[in-house]
């Protein structure tokens, strides 16, 4: 069976002979015989599609999903449950194109989901204006940077060593090629070391970037350090945030930050091996002209008709590349929503209630995890649902322990934080119940 190479032998016949050839071997003489494979490859013949059908699912069922083990892991990939009409929704057909809403004649349904999918983020933030979503929050991230940089004409970004590390990577991987200079902040129990950060604070600063909560699930002083960042009034504040932890602490608007960013995966998105998701941005309106990607806006039509189109446009690709405000060139319509209907059927009270009940369960985990004395606490901080936890067992034996009880256990923050050794990161959301709690604590007590 071959789907996606229908082509038959007479066909590859018929091929070569409009070449000229009489072989596939003399088609690709040009590649030098010492790279060249001089054998079949070490693999079955071809196979039905019942026969293909049948391999796949015995394959797939090696994978284990959350759906076999309960999940204790976080990091920027959340298990909040998805109600079933989003699924229902994104489903319809109509919703399936790549294609970019330019024509506002044929395009409406499309643009009305972007607006509010927009006019959504910007409630959820307390911010003025949010752009269609960008890949990821990393993405994000990386372009709130550039942003940062633009307006103010500055090349130097502090960000806290407490924002999450792959997003860090981003950051750097964005400025190594813009001559844009990473100054990173220490962290000090869990938390940015503010008085490290005021002393870097100089007129060369374009940007401060911290996380909320930040990747050890920590609450920061964001007024403390938001105060530091606009002790240079041009200096912009760059919050990355977790939309659910947004229904119960204080919105990134309220708190002065210029830009907010984040990963909009938890917002009704599944996990899906690590993808597709979504990046959100929100920024005030004096920024708006600096956004990258899309922006929907509403207007009237000629009959005095509420409807929707594609604005400022003119801050974006289709004006020449280098006077772009960023040549980022989509947005993740189908996920962003996803996020819409999700925040939609939650409304601000259900979103609420996720983070509140979010919030319970994971500080009932933490006080029954640490009530023996076994394992503690490897910062002394508030946090929201995921928290820190250090152990004198190796952290990679307690995962597998775990593992072995069909537990998905937390994430290893020695990997990144190398003075964190055998501290695991632990994620609780509304999903687990007090049984597979529970039944976490004792599978770690009885772990030696």
């Amino acid at each position: 069976m071959f789907p996606y190479i229908p082509n038959g032998r007479e066909d590859i016949k018929e091929m070569l002979s409009q070449l000229g050839l009489t072989s596939l071997d003399e088609l690709f003489s040009d590649i030098p015989d010492n790279v060249r494979l001089n054998k079949k490859l070490d693999i079955d013949g071809p196979l039905s599609e019942m026969e293909l059908s049948t391999l796949m699912e015995e394959l797939s069922k090696k994978n284990k999903t959350i759906k076999d083990l309960t999940c204790f892991l976080g990091a920027g990939a959340y298990d909040h449950y998805i109600p079933s009409v989003v699924n229902h929704v994104i489903s319809r057909s109509e919703f399936y194109t790549s294609y970019t809403p330019y024509q506002a004649e044929i395009s409406q349904g499309t643009l009305q989901t972007i607006f509010e999918y927009q006019t959504l983020i910007c409630n959820l933030t307390d911010m003025d204006v949010a752009n269609a979503s960008i890949y990821d929050g990393a993405t994000a991230l990386a372009e709130s940077m550039m942003m940062a940089v633009g307006k103010t004409r500055r090349k130097d970004v502090i960000v806290s060593k407490t924002v999450h590390p792959e997003y860090r990577r981003v950051l750097k991987t964005y400025a190594r090629f813009q001559g844009i200079n990473i100054v990173e902040v220490d962290m000090v129990d869990g938390e940015t070391d503010r008085e490290i950060l005021e002393s870097k604070m100089s007129k060369d600063i374009a940007a401060v970037i911290v996380q909320y909560p930040n990747f050890f699930g920590v609450i920061e002083e964001i007024k403390e350090i938001e105060k530091i960042a606009h002790s240079d009034k041009k200096t912009l504040f760059i919050m990355t945030v977790d939309p659910i932890a947004l229904g119960l602490l204080e919105s990134p608007g309220n708190l002065g930050a210029d830009i907010v960013v984040g990963e909009g995966q938890s917002l009704g998105n599944p996990l899906n091996f690590g993808g597709p998701y979504l990046g959100f941005m929100a920024v005030k309106k004096a920024l708006m002209r600096k956004m990258p990607g899309r922006i929907v806006g509403q207007t009237e039509d000629v009959d005095g008709k509420r409807s929707f189109v594609l604005t400022l446009q003119a801050r974006e690709q289709h004006i020449r590349r280098e006077k772009a405000t960023s040549n980022i060139c989509s947005n993740q319509a189908l996920n962003a929503l996803a996020a819409a209907v999700y925040m939609t059927v939650l409304g601000k009270e259900g979103i609420r209630e996720v983070a509140e009940m979010s919030f319970q369960k994971a500080h009932y985990a933490h006080e029954l995890i640490t009530r023996s004395g076994k394992y503690r606490d490897a910062f002394n901080k508030p946090f929201f649902k995921e928290f820190s936890i250090a152990a004198n067992v190796d952290a990679e034996t307690i995962n597998e322990k775990l593992y072995q009880k069909d537990i998905l256990g937390g994430y290893l923050l020695e990997k990144d934080y190398p003075q964190q050794k055998d501290t695991i990161l632990y994620c609780v959301t509304e999903k687990r119940t007090k049984k597979e709690i529970d039944t976490l604590v004792e599978v770690l007590e009885g772990i030696k």
